[in-house]
């Protein structure tokens, strides 16, 4: 029993981040459905938003799929920032740097982005591609919009990973670890409920305007980078305002 005492902080506090996350999400779903972002009805004709004819194709079995794969993703993203944060918290010498955070948050969605691709390639079927592929836009617009994608979900998951770091940073300086993790997950988890659903509202549009589109992926971008520099600066303030530790005695000869 005092074992499981033992390890209840720590389970409690990433149920507690769950719940934040869930609240967070099911707000910007309420807002995204009452300003016509996305809607949750069956849509199969043309001309209608983006997302809804995906989601309209991937039914039955193929829906089923979709959510194991994305499922799979989500796992992978949300691994690579406990990860990392959790090699600064070893010491590991290369973790709490901006670069490296930079770095493998972006390997970290290229590796989701590669295993979602893989799992979604043996669910559809000749008739679903062909169907979307008359539906969705052209080739050149969905390169972007991938390449657009993988640079927000990089940058937004090397920021995740320093803000973890922050966290640490803070319990070596005597602040509590759970309570940063779950203020820094619901400070962090508003703002990108923001950029999200603006994002969202401008591609989940029946014809996509590239300029508006852009713009919001430049936001998400610029907005990540913000966090994550401004967590290493951070870091590094609280880094040296610690104590120096004394010189050990030298014994007398």
């Amino acid at each position: 029993m005092k074992t499981m005492k033992d390890m209840a902080r720590p389970f409690l506090t990433l149920y507690a981040m769950a719940l934040v996350i869930a609240l967070v999400g099911r707000v910007a779903l309420s807002v995204a459905g009452g300003t016509g972002v996305l809607a949750f009805d069956y849509i199969s004709a043309s001309g209608v938003p983006i997302l809804d004819v995906i989601c309209s194709i991937l039914t039955g079995s193929a829906f089923v799929a979709f959510l194991f794969a994305a499922g799979l993703a989500l796992v992978v993203s949300t691994a690579g920032p406990v990860l990392y944060g959790a090699l600064y918290a070893c010491r590991h010498e290369g973790a709490g740097r901006a670069g490296t955070a930079f770095l493998w948050g972006w390997a970290t969605a290229l590796v989701a982005l590669v295993c979602l691709v893989i799992v979604l390639l043996g669910i559809l079927s000749a008739v679903q591609v062909g169907s979307m592929s008359s539906k969705l836009p052209g080739l050149p617009v969905i390169i972007v919009g991938v390449i657009g994608f993988a640079a927000f979900l990089g940058t937004l998951l090397g920021a995740a990973s320093m803000v973890v770091c922050a966290c640490v940073e803070r319990a070596r300086a005597g602040r509590d670890l759970s309570t940063s993790l779950i203020a820094a997950t619901a400070l962090c988890g508003a703002v990108v409920a923001v950029l999200t659903l603006g994002t969202f509202g401008a591609l989940n549009v029946a014809n996509i305007s590239l300029p508006a589109l852009g713009g919001w992926f430049i936001a998400d971008i610029a907005v990540n980078l913000v966090l994550l520099f401004g967590a290493h600066a951070y870091i590094k303030k609280l880094q040296a305002g610690k104590a120096p530790e004394p010189a050990p005695a030298v014994a007398a000869a």
